[in-house]
């Protein structure tokens, strides 16, 4: 569920398609997604022997350790693009404001933490041309941890 209100536009990201933009300004360290009907989670190897696994490998994201959603309905929060330079953190599940964000900013988070570990993303990060490739679920914990904790929520 997406907390604020927003709109899904045109990214502003080269070759992203749809973006998530905020309607409204939103204060650093304040919860901007949360997790909601959430049916099932599945292993990594129960993604890939789906009956379609490329379209379920399209629209999956590590929850927690070797756990996967799938959500081939694409559901808004789906419009919420990558950069190794987010606005968005992700940390387990949730999407905390990583600054202070204004009406209007594009929200995006490090697709890094949502991908299996040592999974490469089919496309390129948009501004570095660098490979997108997913951390380890200690380094994603650890990663997201350390900065959730220091976003000082007022």
């Amino acid at each position: 569920m997406i907390l604020p209100r927003y709109h899904i536009a045109p990214s502003r990201i080269p070759g992203a398609g749809q973006g998530l933009f905020l309607d409204e300004a939103v204060a650093r360290g304040r919860i901007l997604v949360a997790p909601d009907a959430i049916p099932a989670t599945y292993t990594w190897d129960q993604v890939q022997t789906q009956p379609d696994p490329e379209a379920a490998m399209a629209a999956t994201v590590r929850w927690f350790e070797d756990r996967y959603t799938i959500t081939p309905e694409w559901p808004d929060e789906c419009y919420v693009n990558h950069s190794f330079a987010p606005n968005g953190l992700w940390h387990l599940g949730f999407i905390f404001a990583a600054r202070d964000l204004a009406a209007g900013d594009e929200l995006t988070v490090d697709y890094r933490h949502l991908l299996p570990e040592g999974e490469e993303e089919v496309f390129r990060d948009a501004q570095s041309g660098r490979a997108i490739v997913g951390f380890s679920w200690a380094e994603s914990l650890a990663l997201s941890t350390r900065e959730l904790a220091s976003l000082q929520v007022a």
